[in-house]
């Protein structure tokens, strides 16, 4: 938690020139501002999106390169999409390893409260809804990864402000707004070496040597939380 708060808000901060330099920008000026910003700043960022979404594709091309995985998810719905759909079905080359960390769905949770502020903005949903939809997003992860011995999945219980997706050669990292949905957040692409991958590679490597395995009191919890 302590480095993931004091990583955020120093490599954020620097991040932070770079993305309103580049947004006021043409495509092909924020790509090149971007570069610059990264190169002397030492952070590493490759691509900058407004949206989540809109790095799907480019995700999907480093997922079926990549050696190994790691997601740190608010919800993980990304993780039914087809952007996951060739890790599922096994058609990329054999995997080292694949982590999936989803935010503890038990009543109390963090996820709970990251519910609370957005249904401020989004009365669509429903008490308990979030907690539903990551119970189910995990049913999917192990029911479609039950012939891949390289898949683990665990549950944290910490802020639920970020999405991180990991590769060997590449980080996703999304910054939940206050007032947004994940998938109309801000998207970082950060490569090594840099500060950024080398902060979300530490976030994630820290999130699971404190989080728990998926227990069977996570799955027997009622549904309406």
């Amino acid at each position: 938690m302590n480095d993931f708060t004091l990583g955020v808000v120093s490599s954020m901060a620097a991040t932070g020139l770079s993305i309103a330099v580049g947004w006021a920008l043409s495509a092909r000026a924020r790509d090149w501002a971007v570069a610059v910003l990264s190169r002397y700043s030492g952070l590493g960022v490759r691509k900058l999106h407004r949206q989540q979404r809109r790095a799907a594709d480019d995700l999907a091309a480093d997922l079926v390169k990549a050696r190994w995985v790691g997601v740190l998810a608010g919800r993980g719905n990304e993780l039914t999409r087809d952007t996951f759909g060739p890790i599922w079905s096994g058609s990329v080359r054999p995997l080292d390893a694949v982590r999936v960390l989803l935010p503890d769905p038990r009543p109390g949770s963090w996820l709970v409260r990251r519910e609370e502020s957005m249904r401020r903005f989004d009365r669509g949903l429903r008490p308990g809804m979030l907690q539903e939809q990551v119970r189910n997003n995990a049913a999917y992860v192990r029911e479609a990864a039950q012939h891949l011995d390289v898949v683990e999945l665990r549950f944290y219980d910490l802020p639920n402000l970020y999405r991180i997706i990991l590769t060997d050669e590449v980080a996703y990292i999304t910054l939940y707004g206050e007032t947004e949905h994940g998938r109309n957040s801000p998207c970082v692409v950060a490569r090594p070496p840099g500060l950024l991958y080398g902060l979300a590679l530490r976030v994630f490597t820290s999130t699971w040597e404190t989080s728990g395995p998926a227990c069977t009191s996570v799955w027997n919890v009622d549904h309406d939380g």
